[in-house]
């Protein structure tokens, strides 16, 4: 099986990306960039980012995950502690995590440490979801083998029967991660290829900015 796909081409004119214009902390500028792919349209999830691990195979691995609450801290997602992206976090914290919106022609890429975030933080997130969810999250012993998808919906069925009526609790294997960023660029698509790509990196006690050759 072969297929060339030299000819795909486009050229991004869409924005520009200057350090005249950006601010001096990284988050206030993924706030605004976050804003504007929000209001734009083409993006059905604008959340949805790639995590990457190192995995206790030596191999990285990539997913896609939904962020959940960004700060001027980092950048919350939720997890089963157990899973394989939960196990390499526990070898190995040091993570990527990137975004893509080609919409607006834009990728944020960023390096960072993940450390799980205080238990009642993930207790009222795991309230918030839908029962569906909640019960999906007891179902679910993530990343492990199983014979067919019947036994997860027979399990399902037994545990939506086991809690009817009854509070549904967080499970302790189940919660949320930040991200604590150490590095963050920032790529916008410019034409002829001569992409604008600013990195901030933490230095010390502040954030150090830098651009990169496309």
């Amino acid at each position: 099986m072969q297929k060339d796909l030299g000819n795909y081409r486009k050229s991004y004119e869409k924005s520009a990306l200057m350090e005249d214009t950006i601010p001096h902390n990284p988050m206030e500028l993924f706030q605004q960039w976050f804003r504007e792919v929000e209001a734009s349209e083409g993006v059905e999830e604008p959340n949805a980012m790639t995590v990457s691990t190192v995995g206790l195979d030596g191999f990285p691995k990539n997913r896609v995950v939904l962020l959940k609450k960004y700060s001027h801290e980092g950048f919350i997602f939720y997890t089963n502690y157990k899973s394989e992206k939960g196990r390499a976090i526990a070898d190995n914290p040091n993570v990527c995590i990137s975004f893509f919106w080609p919409n607006l022609e834009r990728q944020i890429i960023i390096k960072g440490k993940a450390e799980k975030i205080a238990t009642n933080l993930s207790d009222g997130y795991f309230e918030s979801r839908p029962k569906g969810s909640r019960l999906g999250a007891i179902v679910s012993n993530q990343s492990s083998v199983i014979s067919s998808r019947e036994v997860l919906e027979e399990k399902l069925t037994q545990l939506e029967k086991e809690y009817e009526g009854k509070e549904i609790k967080r499970p302790n294997w189940w919660g949320g991660y930040i991200v604590k960023p150490v590095s963050m660029e920032f790529w916008q698509g410019r034409p002829n290829r001569l992409h604008d790509r600013i990195r901030y990196e933490f230095k010390d006690i502040d954030w150090k900015i830098e651009r990169l050759a496309p």
